[in-house]
């Protein structure tokens, strides 16, 4: 079975229901199915083979999710082109892929170069069936299938963009088996059924497009919303029925601040799940008392998207759990190894691997970081964590992030978590920068709450009396907006290049 097959399902289970609905209409299954079997139909009949890749630049809309399940349909490779990123990273995601069509929303046309690239207008600004438009490819298309083609499972279905330290954009290559695998996993480890309606309020290109196959699997429904509001967002959740989100910690922290959360009720909310960055034991049972039983998160990487790791509600019940972001999904495997590639009992500090059919192929033309990356069959998260008896895992940091100060290992997940735990503070991110009396110093930017006030010498006390000297901050940078990715997640070294310094002494040696 390949990953097109999970939508075929959820026709057979609710072929007159909502599947996806966005502002200006809605399609049942048999309706998606229909304009899905037609876009991949014509993106055939252009020329577009199996394996060849397909850009897809566009908002949260009908036309972006039927334009990616036709790629999928059409047996060729999906890369995501998020409109939020600067023109000059989609231009290179183009250069290196090379896609033989991008199919783009007409707003999003000024955002990348498609000079000799053969594209189609997904949304455009008025209603349009003419030849160069996905709405004019489905009516002249429709009522064809597509010819499945010649594929494998090892094949590639999509080719996702992540960023790190080799100085260009890293294409992950994601297998049919590694989708399958995913929905698989989405399905076993939140349960999902025919009655759940997930709210698409992250963008499609990222973590959000994981949830398309596991609800549409089930005879679920998708609502797709452009560039959504907290404000929204709950209002989704009380109006709209919606029992079923991903969201970053970022945009959660901003539902939490809303006027009012605290005393509405989402009866239908059953995952309200968050990832891709961490949260602060004080925001968790925040947000744990204000969504009540429907608070759940996961954790993985592009490499191995998603879910290498979930916890339910029930477990974020229990306080042991709270920094945790749970346990194992029941296809991979997760380990702690050493920096000599042993594998750490529990209870010990090392870096997160992981393994399963879960875990990409590689990188995109990068042989030697993709042999860096997985070795022995292991993929190397460069994520710092722990294992408890019960098969908890606790991620500290990444790897790079670490600061060690006066030889000591910092984790700056550990101070933001106690900075969190003031009361006039919203968001904040810790780094360190060179210092020449410890290496390196430990410093902080603080988003501080709306109306609060304080000041950095009580922020660093309220660390240190927690902490001790050499975690706690020696300079507090207040921001009136930190550093964020498209996709809301705090940029730590963003934040390291606008607020530190190098400095030539410590805070301890500064002139009083």
């Amino acid at each position: 079975m390949f990953p097109i097959g999970f939508l075929y399902r959820g026709l057979a289970l609710n072929p007159g229901g909502i599947a996806a609905e966005d502002d200006a209409r809605a399609l049942t299954y048999r309706a998606l199915v229909a304009e899905v079997e037609a876009a991949a139909s014509a993106l055939q009949d252009r020329g577009v083979g199996a394996g060849d890749r397909v850009g897809i630049c566009a908002e949260n809309n009908l036309q972006h999710m039927v334009a990616m399940l036709a790629v999928y349909a059409a047996g060729a490779t999906w890369v995501p082109l998020n409109p939020r990123n600067a023109k000059a990273e989609l231009d290179a995601i183009v250069a290196l892929t090379r896609p033989s069509m991008v199919i783009v929303d007409e707003a999003c046309l000024e955002r990348i170069d498609l000079a000799g690239t053969p594209r189609l207008l997904a949304r455009t600004a008025a209603a349009s069936d003419a030849a160069d438009t996905l709405a004019g490819a489905i009516a002249r298309h429709r009522g064809k299938r597509p010819a499945w083609p010649q594929r494998t499972l090892a094949d590639i279905q999509g080719v996702k963009f992540t960023g790190g330290s080799s100085g260009r954009p890293k294409g992950v290559l994601q297998s049919y088996r590694c989708i399958n695998t995913l929905v698989a996993s989405f399905l076993l480890t939140y349960g999902f059924t025919r009655d759940d309606c997930n709210l698409c309020a992250a963008p499609l290109t990222h973590g959000t497009s994981c949830m398309v196959l596991p609800i549409l699997a089930v005879g679920g429904r998708h609502i797709l919303r452009e560039r959504i509001k907290p404000p929204e967002i709950l209002e989704a959740f009380v109006e709209r029925g919606v029992s079923t989100v991903f969201l970053p910690p970022t945009v959660i922290y901003a539902m939490l601040g809303h006027p009012g959360v605290e005393t509405m009720r989402f009866p239908e909310l059953r995952h309200l799940i968050w990832g891709a960055a961490p949260m602060p034991a004080e925001r968790i049972r925040e947000a744990r008392r204000v969504f009540r039983g429907g608070f759940e998160a996961c954790y993985g990487q592009t490499e191995a998207p998603m879910l290498l790791a979930a916890m339910r509600a029930g477990d974020f019940m229990d306080d042991a759990n709270l920094a945790s972001c749970g346990r194992a999904t029941a296809l991979t495997e997760i380990g702690i190894m050493d920096g000599d590639g042993r594998l750490l009992p529990p209870g010990e500090t090392g870096e997160i691997v992981a393994r399963g059919d879960l875990l990409m192929s590689g990188y995109l033309d990068m042989p030697d970081v993709t042999a860096a990356t997985l070795v022995d069959g292991w993929l190397h998260t460069g994520d710092v964590g722990a294992l408890d008896e019960r098969g908890f895992l606790f991620i500290k940091d990444r790897l790079r992030d670490v600061v060690i100060s006066g030889g000591f290992n910092v984790y700056p997940s550990d101070v933001e978590a106690r900075l969190a735990q003031h009361p006039a503070v919203h968001e904040c991110i810790v780094f360190g920068v060179p210092d020449a009396k410890w290496g390196e110093r430990v410093e902080a930017a603080v988003q501080l709450r709306d109306g609060a006030a304080t000041t950095p010498e009580a922020l660093i006390a309220f660390a240190r009396e927690a902490l001790g000297p050499v975690k706690a901050p020696k300079t507090i940078h207040f921001a009136r907006d930190l550093p964020k990715s498209p996709v809301g997640k705090v940029l730590r070294r963003e934040a390291k290049a606008r607020y530190g310094a190098v400095v030539e002494y410590s805070l301890d040696q500064r002139p009083q």
